[in-house]
C-alpha cells in the first residue's frame, strides 16, 4: 500500500518504519524528563540522599556532587554508547543493532529499580542504561536517513525528535501521577516502565525494513531492491523493471563500489579529503551547539528551577514546558521540509538568544520569589524559548546527522557527533548545580551567546542538503565551487539549478517528462568550466 507525495509513492512501511525507530528518540526523552522530577520525590529522597533528622524528608537533600552525579553518569554512559553504536550497527545492520542496545538498556533499568539505599547503585544503573540510549541514538538518525525516501528524508528523520520531546512528556505526566505515593513506587515505576518502551523498539524494528545502503555494502543487493520497494509501497513483482527502484538502486550502487575501494575507518573521519574533516568537525559542532542551546538547562533541572522562582507547584510547570516542547515539534518537521536546513537553524538560534536573554535579565534584575510577575515571566521567556528549540535545532541536528556524511564512513562520524552531543549533555548536566549555586540566572546569558554562535557556525559552515539524495548531498561537499551560503541553489550536473532539479526529478518519477528536460541538461553540460575548459 502507498501514497503519492509529490508526484512519488511513498509506502506505508516507510511511515511506520520512522515511526518504531523514532522509539529509540522516546527512550532518550523519557529518561532525560524522569530524574528532573524523582529529584525531589520524598521517598527518592529519604533512600538516596543526606538527612540531617533521619525519617524527616524536610531535613533531606542532595549535596551538589551527588546530585550532579546521579543526573550526569547517564550521559557517560551514553557517550561511551554512542561510540560503540557504529562498529555494532556496521556489525549486526541498523536494526538488530538497536534490538541488542534494547537489553543493554534494560539491564540498566534493572540495576535501578533494584537499588534500595545505594545511591551509587542507582547512579551506575543510569549508567549502563546510558550505554543501550547512547548507542541507540547513534544508529536511529542513520538508519531512518538510510532508509526513508528522499522526499519525506526530513520529515522522517526528525520524528526521532518529536518522540524525544513525547517522552520527555510522558515522564513528566507519569511523575506527577506517582509523586503522591509514599513509598517506593513513587520512582519505582516511573524507572521501571521504560521497559516497555524498550520492548517496543527491539521487538518492532525486526519486522521493518533493513537499510538499504547496508545492505548493499554487505552485496546484498536484490536485499537492498526489496527494502527501496517496500519504503515506497511498490508490489514485489513489480521491483524489477520500476523507474525509482532502478534509479535509487544504481545511485546505491555505484556508491558503494566506489566507496568499498577507500573504505573508511576512524582515522579516515579525521581525513580532509572530499571535506570529510570538514563535515566531522561540523557535525561535532552543530551536535555540541544543540546541548549549548541551554534546552536540557529546564528539562534536567527544570522542576528545581521553578520551584526556587517561588511556584507552588513545579511539576505543573514541567508539564506545560514539555507540552509546548512537544506540540511545537511537529510545526518544526514542517518548517524544516518547507524552508529547508540552514534557514530554520538560524532564525532559530536568534529567536532562543533573545528570549534566554529575557529570562536571564529578569531572573538577575528582580528577585522572581518575592515578585510573582517577573516569575510568570521567566515562565512565558521559557516557553517561548522551548517554542523556537522544539521548532528548529530540536530536530534540524538530527536530521543533519543523517545525512551530511558519506556512506563509508557515515556510522562512524554519526558516532563522533552524537558523542560529541553526549560530553556536552554530560558537562552541563554535572556542572550545572555548581554554575547555577554561583552564577544563579546569569546562567541564561551563557546559552543566549551559545546560540547566537550556532546562528554564525550554520551560516558559514552547512551545507543546505534538503531535497537531495544522500549521494547528490557528498557530491555537493566535494564540490570546490559550491559554498554553504550559495548552496541552496546548488544542483547535480545536468540541472540548472535546486528547483529545476526538483522539479525534473519530479516528474521522472512520475513518468512525466518535461519539454526542456534534455536541453536543460546539455546546456548545463556544455557550459564552460571555472578552468576554462
Amino acid at each position: 500500500m502507498a501514497f503519492y507525495f509529490r508526484g512519488v509513492p511513498i509506502g506505508w512501511v516507510a511511515i511506520m518504519l520512522a515511526l518504531v525507530a523514532s522509539m529509540g528518540g522516546f527512550i532518550f526523552g523519557y529518561d532525560t524528563g524522569q530524574i528532573s522530577d524523582i529529584l525531589l520525590m520524598d521517598d527518592f529522597l529519604l533512600r538516596f540522599s543526606n538527612c540531617s533528622t533521619p525519617g524527616d524528608v524536610s531535613t533531606c537533600s542532595f549535596t551538589t556532587v551527588r546530585e550532579g552525579l546521579i543526573v550526569s553518569l547517564l550521559s557517560i554512559g551514553t557517550l561511551v554508547g554512542a561510540l560503540l553504536g557504529a562498529p555494532i550497527a556496521d556489525y549486526l545492520g541498523r536494526r538488530y543493532a538497536m534490538t541488542v542496545e534494547c537489553v543493554m538498556f534494560t539491564i540498566g533499568v534493572i540495576i535501578q529499580i533494584t537499588s534500595t539505599h545505594v545511591w551509587q547503585q542507582f547512579a551506575v544503573g543510569r549508567f549502563f542504561s546510558g550505554l543501550g540510549v547512547g548507542a541507540i541514538s547513534a544508529a536511529v538518525p542513520m538508519y531512518q536517513a538510510e532508509t526513508a525516501p528522499p522526499q519525506i528524508r526530513g520529515t522522517l528523520t526528525a520524528t526521532y525528535q518529536l518522540f524525544i520531546t513525547f517522552g520527555i512528556l510522558i515522564a513528566y505526566c507519569i511523575s506527577i501521577g506517582t509523586r503522591d505515593k509514599s513509598d517506593s513506587a513513587s520512582w519505582r515505576i516511573v524507572v521501571g516502565i521504560s521497559i516497555l518502551w524498550a520492548l517496543i523498539l527491539g521487538i518492532g524494528i525486526l519486522f521493518m525494513p533493513e537499510s538499504p545502503r547496508w545492505l548493499a555494502a554487505h552485496d546484498r543487493m536484490e536485499e537492498a531492491q526489496i527494502s527501496i520497494a517496500r519504503s515506497h509501497g511498490i508490489p514485489r513483482e513489480e521491483v524489477k523493471g520500476h523507474y525509482i527502484i532502478l534509479r535509487e538502486v544504481e545511485e546505491i550502487k555505484s556508491s558503494v563500489e566506489y566507496e568499498k575501494q577507500t573504505r573508511g575507518g576512524w582515522i579516515d573521519c579525521f581525513m580532509p579529503q572530499n571535506k570529510t574533516l570538514y563535515r566531522t568537525l561540523l557535525g561535532m559542532s552543530l551536535q555540541s551547539l544543540q546541548q549549548l542551546t541551554g534546552a536540557n538547562y529546564f528539562f534536567y533541572y527544570g522542576a528545581t528551577v521553578f520551584k526556587a522562582v517561588g511556584l507552588s507547584d513545579s511539576f505543573v510547570t514541567q508539564i506545560i514546558l514539555g507540552t509546548v516542547n512537544f506540540v511545537c515539534t511537529f510545526g518544526g518537521m514542517y518548517v524544516l521540509e518547507r524552508f529547508g536546513r540552514r534557514i530554520p537553524l538560524i532564525v532559530g538560534g536568534v529567536w532562543q538568544s533573545i528570549w534566554l536573554f529575557v529570562f536571564a535579565a529578569a531572573g538577575t534584575a528582580v528577585d522572581p520569589t518575592t515578585h510573582a510577575g517577573i516569575g510568570k515571566l521567566m515562565i512565558f521567556a521559557a516557553c517561548m524559548f522551548i517554542w523556537g528549540y522544539a521548532m528548529t535545532w530540536a530536530p534540524g541536528i538530527w536530521i543533519l546527522i543523517g545525512e551530511t556524511f558519506p556512506t563509508r564512513t557515515r556510522a562512524k562520524q554519526g558516532s563522533l557527533s552524537t558523542a560529541a552531543n553526549w560530553i556536552w549533555n554530560f558537562l552541563l548536566a554535572f556542572f550545572t548545580p555548581f554554575i547555577s549555586s554561583a552564577i544563579d540566572y546569569r546562567y541564561g546569558f551563557v546559552f543566549a551567546a551559545c546560540n547566537l554562535t550556532g546562528a554564525v557556525v550554520v551560516y558559514l559552515f552547512l551545507y543546505e542538503s534538503s531535497d537531495l539524495s544522500l549521494e547528490n548531498v557528498n557530491m555537493m561537499y566535494t564540490d570546490p565551487n559550491c559554498k554553504p551560503w550559495t548552496s541552496g541553489e546548488w544542483a547535480p550536473p545536468g540541472y540548472s539549478s535546486r528547483q529545476d532539479f526538483i522539479d525534473q526529478s519530479r516528474a521522472a518519477e512520475a513518468q512525466r517528462p518535461l519539454v526542456s528536460l534534455e536541453e536543460g541538461r546539455l546546456e548545463k553540460l556544455s557550459e564552460p568550466s571555472a578552468d576554462g575548459s
